[in-house]
């Protein structure tokens, strides 16, 4: 095999890793009824299993990523998928709601980890010149969640119950640990590097990624009411779905160019994402709704990616650790959106998507005052 050629088969391994990843944390989103109906709790206790999720993953990802950053690498890679098959299927055989709350919060600590671990890995397997296209076929697992896994598992769930839903999840996940330990290849544990000329920079992407998912999710998670106001409920299932189709394309846009421009990728991930929540703000249609959605879904779909991959290119050695303050930041912004955004819909409902949109104004402005050269030079197979 050419040493120019990306290796398609442990990729893909990696992108179902971080699908299972994506379906296991936003999926109960979609059968919060049913759940709240069979454990008999509110619907808003049901609605906790999401944001305890978001939580512990956002709160255990840098010192359990630091606790397994001298493992070896494919050891815990195998590690992290067999607790989503015992979560799972707990969760899938739970007797109670403790139990379920309990699952959650053991599968959310593992996403913390998995976040981290695939998104250096991927990039170190990745021939030179290609990490940012290798990292954007393993991200790539979570848009096709949110375009196609979340509505069949919520599908699956009304059709033959909820718990089948989670029981699938686990048993996808056998055949792809069989999948891993045949094609992924194994990558040595690298020392961490102090790379104290890099912190200043990590510090403002880390306020990008921040600001940027709280802006994100302020917005996203509140799309229901924001479409009702406009009197374009009926939309909503068509606006998830072309907003997810989008942001397939988003992160197949970021993978082709951020080896080339990361800055540049950096700065036009949120502008066009502003450009989407304005349109939204402004639409008195479908055709232009969905438009809204469809920019802001391409935006969104490349961001993670774009941050991820230039997190790691400027972390280098260190870049696990650096990956995790990352994740950090984005889970927490996740919960803190949703709160944020709460306060804005009771108080200022029409003003929600133009806060979003003034927000992620931010991120662009700290792209433009990036150095033209960040980001250069990635992890490299050890």
């Amino acid at each position: 095999m050419s040493q120019n050629r990306l290796p398609w088969r442990a990729l893909l391994a990696l992108t179902l890793t971080v699908l299972l990843g994506c379906l296991s944390e936003v999926l109960p989103a979609g059968l919060l009824l049913g759940i709240s109906e069979e454990l008999r709790v509110s619907p808003s206790a049901a609605g906790q299993l999401v944001t305890v999720y978001a939580v512990t993953t956002a709160v255990t990802a840098i010192p359990l990523t630091a606790l397994t950053s001298r493992l070896p690498r494919k050891r815990v890679l195998v590690a992290l998928v067999l607790g989503f098959v015992v979560t799972n299927l707990a969760i899938a055989t739970s007797p109670g709601y403790g139990v379920v709350l309990g699952a959650r919060v053991i599968s959310g600590a593992i996403t913390g980890v998995m976040w981290s671990l695939v998104a250096v890995y991927a990039m170190r397997i990745a021939p030179p010149g290609q990490a940012g296209r290798a990292l954007a076929i393993a991200m790539a697992g979570t848009p096709i969640g949110f375009a196609a896994g979340v509505p069949a598992g919520t599908a699956l769930g009304e059709l033959v119950g909820w718990r089948w839903s989670f029981a699938v999840m686990a048993a996808i996940a056998v055949p792809l640990l069989c999948w891993i330990l045949l094609v992924v290849p194994a990558v040595t544990t690298e020392p961490a590097r102090p790379a104290r000329h890099a912190l200043p920079m990590l510090r403002q992407i880390l306020v990008m990624v921040f600001v940027y998912s709280l802006a994100h999710n302020m917005l996203y998670t509140y799309i229901g009411p924001v479409l009702t106001r406009l009197d374009q409920e009926y939309l909503l299932t068509t606006a998830l779905l072309v907003f997810g189709v989008a942001a397939v394309g988003g992160i197949l846009a970021v993978g082709s160019t951020v080896d080339r421009n990361p800055r540049g990728v950096l700065g036009w991930c949120p502008l066009l994402t502003a450009a989407g929540m304005v349109l939204l703000a402004v639409s008195d249609d479908w055709a232009t709704t969905l438009m809204a959605c469809a920019v802001w879904g391409l935006a969104f779909g490349g961001a993670p990616t774009a941050f991820q991959s230039v997190t790691a290119l400027i972390a280098g050695r260190d870049a696990d650790r650096a990956q995790s303050l990352t994740i950090a930041a984005w889970n927490g912004a996740v919960a803190g959106g949703a709160a944020v955004g709460g306060v804005v819909l009771d108080t200022a409902a029409p003003a929600l998507a133009w806060t979003a949109a003034a927000l992620v104004v931010v991120p662009f402005w700290i792209a433009t005052r990036l150095p033209t050269a960040v980001g250069r030079g990635a992890p490299t197979a050890s």
